[in-house]
């Protein structure tokens, strides 16, 4: 007997090991939590097995649940291009995806990954950039569609989540109780250098600029090396590094620094191919 698994078990179960959670996943997919626990549950009757366990608040993946994730992932993957083959015209061509450099190892690659599944023959051609410079080169046309790091949001813009900026600085490290505080920034064209030299100065913080580059090498060499400390995205953070606590009013502690939101524009007539790939970025990074 030939038995078969609907596409939405398959999404639903991923959908849960990734967010860990049953609201989550049901937000996520734009479903209620019992058609969720339904999915979950008829998997579950085809396997024989538990694929889930309560872990604290949320659930995990039991082993046999983990040892389906590869298998799961794929399938998926196999029916959203043939879903693309069916129903969508065939694109050729390049769409330019910027985003600043802080944010570009954290986020670009599952959107790059998600969107060349869907379109393989389509060219993305990545541009690394301040965000100011970004939305100049939204505005002038060079670029299709732009990531951004901002207070705020400008017109035009679509916030899709938000993130505490943070000192970040060596695992075990003293750069921070230094005096003055060594801080690795970017160029003048960066939004956080503004945000992070005026929360120094409200604490009456002294600082010296180890390194002042808009490129996360040598600002991950300085922090690595203890040199300095810098401000970056907490979701950004590389592998490595700490967080270092922040204390605005405790003495030589680091002054709190603000929230920030990755912001999504789009050129003003964008291609239908660039409408393709903004839509991939909304769903990776509510996915993240």
């Amino acid at each position: 007997m030939i038995r078969n698994i609907d596409v939405a078990v398959a999404r639903a179960f991923l959908a849960v090991v990734e967010t860990g959670s049953v609201t989550l996943a049901a937000r996520q997919l734009n479903l209620t939590q019992g058609a969720i626990s339904q999915q979950i549950r008829r998997l579950e009757q085809l396997s024989t097995a538990r694929l889930f366990h309560r872990d604290g608040r949320g659930i995990a993946p039991t082993p046999e649940g983990q040892r389906l994730v590869p298998a799961a992932k794929q399938f998926l993957a196999a029916n959203d291009q043939l879903l693309a083959s069916l129903s969508q015209p065939v694109f050729e061509g390049e769409v330019r995806f910027g985003a600043p450099y802080d944010i570009m190892g954290s986020y670009a690659p599952p959107i790059l990954r998600r969107f060349s599944t869907a379109f393989p023959s389509i060219r993305v051609r990545l541009v690394c950039l301040d965000t100011l410079l970004l939305l100049a080169d939204l505005r002038a046309g060079e670029i299709d569609v732009a990531l951004t790091t901002e207070i705020g949001c400008g017109r035009g813009g679509d916030t899709l989540r938000s993130d505490r900026l943070v000192w970040t600085g060596a695992r075990g490290g003293s750069a921070h109780a230094r005096d003055p505080l060594p801080v690795s920034l970017g160029a003048e064209t960066c939004v956080f250098r503004p945000v992070a030299v005026a929360a120094l100065k409200k604490a009456r913080r002294d600082w010296q600029a180890v390194c002042e580059v808009s490129n996360m090498e040598p600002v991950r060499a300085t922090l690595e090396a203890d040199l300095a400390v810098a401000p970056l995205l907490s979701h950004s953070v590389p592998e490595g590094l700490d967080i270092v606590e922040a204390d605005g009013d405790a003495p030589g502690r680091l002054p709190k620094l603000p929230m920030f939101c990755i912001n999504l524009y789009e050129a003003e007539t964008p291609s239908p191919i660039a409408r393709e790939f903004a839509a991939c970025v909304r769903r990776s990074v509510a996915a993240d």
